[in-house]
């Protein structure tokens, strides 16, 4: 077994799917946004007003630097973790990457109903919404993909549909999903 890493764009699923595969493999799941809010003690919208996206990154570079120490574990990355070199070296060297992708519209629907995410993130852009994750996932698509061991969609995707395709991705590649699962029966 090993760290399963979840990457992709806010809304992609991440925390959802992550949770539902680390239950099903019996590890533990970790969330590096909620790590950086447990961390600081504030919301990411919070540490943004305050202190500016600096900030927030160099906590966001704090909590994935400490991801070697963690045991076999499902984690997912916050959005923008990719796009710093020293992340995507952390992230590439300490675990299996699958990109979960969505298109632009699923993302705005899903953001649009997400009070509790909207409350704790600040916007990234001055754009409109459609307008700045399109713009910003251009920019960072390449990036995902050259980081990606695989890939899933999610759009338009119930969270159970996006955890069998993930799971059956793991069990694809061979990684043992069973290894907890047998331990603990």
């Amino acid at each position: 077994m090993m760290k399963i890493i979840l990457i992709g764009y806010r809304c992609a699923g991440k925390t959802s799917v992550g949770r539902e595969i680390a239950q099903r493999l019996g590890i533990p799941f970790y969330d590096t946004d909620e790590l950086i809010q447990h961390r600081t003690g504030k919301t990411i919208r919070e540490i943004v007003d305050e202190e500016g996206w600096d900030a927030f990154r160099r906590e966001e570079r704090a909590v994935i630097k400490r991801l070697p120490s963690l045991a076999d574990a499902v984690i997912a990355a916050g959005g923008g973790a990719i796009m710093d070199i020293e992340n995507r070296k952390a992230l590439k060297h300490n675990g299996f990457c699958i990109w979960l992708t969505v298109d632009v519209r699923t993302i705005v629907e899903r953001m649009k109903n997400d009070r509790e995410s909207n409350g704790q993130r600040p916007p990234l852009s001055d754009g409109g919404l459609e307008r700045e994750t399109a713009q910003i996932l251009a920019v960072r698509e390449s990036v995902y993909q050259a980081l990606a061991d695989c890939t899933v969609d999610t759009s338009g995707k119930e969270i159970a549909v996006v955890t069998d395709e993930v799971y059956s991705a793991l069990v694809r590649r061979n990684l043992d999903c069973n290894t907890r699962k047998s331990r603990a029966s």
